[in-house]
């Protein structure tokens, strides 16, 4: 037997379910983007979690911060959106914290797989406020 088949697939009907429910939590990268191009991210809001400093230094063009440390108990967002969370990586959870956070609080949120860092590889833009300039911004700590 393979390794890879040493625990069967699941049944077709499970395994779409699983991965229909797995889409409903989350977004990539190349999705958004293409969003982005085309105008049209009508329906959704991208939320930075990362701190202030990591935000002003870069970001997804037009996201909002909403650090998950100092997410208020009443935001005022539009509860008809959904709140997609990012952070820095798969190795940071500051976009689960905030989409929790978001979510306990009656928002509906997804989160972008893999962070800014899945986004910047891919070679999408990032905007700043100008305070990191060159190499310096693709090397961000995570600063949640």
């Amino acid at each position: 037997m393979t390794n890879a088949l040493r625990f069967p697939a699941a049944d077709p009907h499970a395994a779409a379910e699983f991965f229909a429910a797995e889409l409903a939590f989350e977004v990539d990268p190349d999705d958004v983007h293409r969003d982005l191009l085309e105008g049209n991210t009508q329906g959704y809001v991208l939320v930075e979690t990362r701190a202030p400093e990591a935000f002003a230094r870069e970001r997804i063009p037009g996201a909002i911060n909403l650090p998950y440390r100092d997410l208020p108990e009443r935001p005022d967002l539009d509860s008809n959106m959904v709140y997609i969370c990012y952070c820095e990586s798969f190795q940071c959870n500051a976009a689960t914290k905030g989409a929790l956070a978001l979510a306990r609080r009656g928002f509906r949120v997804k989160r972008l797989s893999g962070g800014i860092t899945a986004w910047r590889e891919a070679g999408y833009p990032v905007e700043s406020d100008g305070r990191a300039g060159g190499a310096d911004v693709a090397k961000v700590a995570c600063r949640c």
